[in-house]
């Protein structure tokens, strides 16, 4: 059962990390607080529309395989 579902599992954590890291819940990769602002700066809106996107995609797909309308064998 759940290995039917871990490519969802994983998108969805991963999701969860990039939303979180995006809008500044968890802090961001770096050694010091200029080098995690300059991550901050080049990475963080990119990652305040991935991450809520992904956590949608990851639903909508589990979703559609619990009802049958995924198409997969």
């Amino acid at each position: 059962m759940l290995a039917t579902y871990i490519d969802e599992i994983i998108m969805f954590c991963v999701g969860v990390w990039a939303t979180a890291t995006g809008f500044g819940y968890l802090q961001m990769p770096g050694k010091d607080s200029l080098a995690q602002q300059q991550w901050r700066v080049r990475f963080g809106t990119m990652l305040k529309w991935i991450g809520p996107a992904l956590l949608i995609i990851s639903i909508v797909l589990a979703v559609s395989k619990n009802t049958g309308a995924g198409g997969g064998v």
